[in-house]
């Protein structure tokens, strides 16, 4: 199967699997389930699950990845309508659909966000229940990265820099925690499922790896901000300039971001392959991510 028709079989598979996972849209109270639903349902790359099943992929074990791989979406999806809120981003567009507190109100995108978050730890709880350290150990992984220390934290020192003088060390700790965390959380999850997830070295090696792949998509991601409609995006575009954030573009310039990009990109390959084992959709999946059009 080639890396684009796969690349889409797993989109449609998760989206599935997401369909299946969330409370249905009648059940009570509605409109809070409707809400969560608007926000899953909205589409998006579904690139964090897909990097479950990718780092699962290289030593694959017998346990099913995509209970893992629903889990960090719903961690993703919580913080994504959370940063839109207007005290946050205050960004009407995702995923080229009216942001929750858009298309509902703003107290119902925060409860939306809040009940995507216990969703996952149930979610990792109820299908590894027979195999406990797993657990344990897939709670962790994403407990301490959606938390105040990274993910929260990238998010907080967001808004305390906007409209300050670009800063480099405040820039890094930022991409490095709001989000290039969660995607080194995706990574180490689908390894630690997969049939070496208990070699620490390995574990370590796939955490560079998600390390410099995230710090890539950001400087990407900046990048398309200046460059592309809203529609292209589905998301505001110019939003980064226009808040007042401190972007690689602005400490920069568009040629450095270019050149971090393929810089991070190729740590990623290359910590990838001192792993071994079948690595080859994630090796095209970093190239893929770095060639999206900026």
């Amino acid at each position: 199967m080639n890396f684009i028709k796969k690349l889409k079989n797993w989109q449609e598979l998760i989206n599935n699997r997401l369909d299946q996972a969330l409370p249905a849209a009648h059940v009570q109270p509605k409109q809070l389930h409707h809400a969560i639903r608007h926000s899953m349902s909205a589409g998006g790359k579904r690139l964090r699950p897909i990097l479950v099943m990718a780092a699962h992929e290289i030593f694959p074990g017998d346990l099913d990845p995509m209970p893992a791989a629903l889990a960090i979406e719903c961690i993703h999806t919580y913080s994504l309508i959370h940063d839109d809120l207007p005290a946050m981003d205050n960004s009407d567009l995702r995923r080229g659909k009216p942001s929750c507190h858009k298309a509902f109100d703003e107290a119902t995108a925060i409860l939306a966000g809040d009940a995507l978050q216990p969703l996952a730890f149930e979610i990792l709880s109820s299908f590894y229940f027979d195999d406990p350290e797993l657990a344990l150990d897939l709670i962790q992984i994403l407990a301490r990265t959606s938390g105040s220390k990274k993910l929260v934290g990238g998010q907080m020192q967001d808004l305390l820099a906007e409209g300050s003088t670009p800063d480099e060390e405040i820039l890094s700790y930022i991409h490095t925690n709001k989000t290039a965390a969660m995607i080194e959380a995706s990574l180490q999850m689908g390894f630690r499922i997969g049939g070496k997830g208990r070699d620490m070295e390995k574990i370590s090696l796939i955490g560079k790896v998600g390390n410099s792949l995230g710090l890539a998509f950001q400087a990407v991601d900046d990048l398309l901000d200046i460059t592309q409609t809203s529609d292209q995006l589905g998301k505001d575009a110019h939003h980064d300039n226009q808040s007042g954030k401190v972007t690689w573009i602005s400490l920069k310039g568009k040629d450095e971001a270019r050149r971090l990009a393929r810089e991070h990109s190729d740590k990623a390959l290359e910590s990838l392959t001192s792993i071994g084992g079948e690595s080859g959709f994630l090796s095209e999946l970093i190239d893929y991510m770095l060639n999206r059009k900026f």
